[in-house]
């Protein structure tokens, strides 16, 4: 069994098929349990193409937002999508974030912990640019107990021997892990939370070029016609569907939060 390469993120109109969705029912979940005051500073850390950026604007009335990633295809995708004033877009680390000490109110990364190398590095780096008093927060998609919207295709893609690339801290996706890591950074007034969502896809073919088609993992780029005919056999005896043919699929998160001591 070969070692899957490395998830990139290179495509912002493909992510918005693959996982926008996704992001924008956990996310709006997320933020109704941070609930923080309107007019308040945030740093969104590992912003992809500005699908979550775009619900903090529609649903927490920000006075800005500093939105940062890695990848300048997705941070120009979300260049093209918002045009609001307040929100600052830039290219760079989640693990050296190119931010004063206590500059936001609001520190968030939504979906991204598991992915940043050095989890406790990323997070304490959120900690360092927030005000003291100010909300430290991550959701990550709850990878070691099958939370994620990709378990289904994952585990295809390993039963027959093509595995897909896994996010490289997925461990952290733990809630022990997560409140460890929270204590170890002094961080106040923890609290966990599961967040459940679901998504339905008309029919197969939605489902298949959503997440298959379009995942960053580029699997279907690297499947022989007859493996993917294979996967696609395997996901449609697996998924069940509607007598419309329509897919709905459930995944999971685990979130936490908590406030920079004063």
């Amino acid at each position: 069994m070969s070692s899957p390469e490395p998830i990139k993120f290179t495509d912002g109109a493909a992510y918005e098929r693959f996982m926008a969705p996704w992001s924008r029912s956990a996310g709006a979940l997320f933020l109704d349990w941070l609930a923080p005051d309107s007019g308040r500073a945030w740093v969104d850390v590992g912003a992809g193409n500005g699908a979550f950026t775009e619900l903090i604007l529609a649903k927490s009335a920000p006075s800005s937002v500093c939105a940062i990633d890695p990848s300048d295809a997705q941070i120009a995708t979300a260049r093209q999508r918002i045009s609001a004033k307040q929100v600052e877009l830039s290219i760079g680390d989640a693990m050296a974030l190119p931010y004063d000490a206590n500059r936001f109110d609001v520190a968030v990364m939504a979906l991204v912990l598991f992915f940043v190398p050095d989890p406790r590095k990323g997070a304490s780096e959120m900690l360092r640019v927030t005000k003291p008093g100010g909300i430290v927060a991550s959701y990550t998609w709850d990878v070691m107990r099958g939370g994620t919207p990709t378990q289904h295709l994952w585990e295809e893609m390993d039963a027959m021997g093509k595995p897909a690339a896994r996010p490289p801290s997925a461990e952290v996706s733990r809630f022990a892990a997560l409140k460890a890591l929270w204590a170890e950074l002094g961080i106040r007034d923890v609290e966990t939370r599961e967040l459940v969502v679901e998504r339905t896809f008309a029919d197969f073919d939605d489902y298949w070029l959503s997440m298959v088609v379009s995942s960053p993992s580029g699997i279907a780029g690297k499947l022989s016609d007859a493996e993917s005919a294979e996967l696609r056999r395997r996901l449609k005896d697996r998924l069940p569907a509607s007598a419309t043919g329509a897919i709905t699929i459930h995944a999971w998160s685990t979130a936490i939060k908590g406030r920079k001591a004063a």
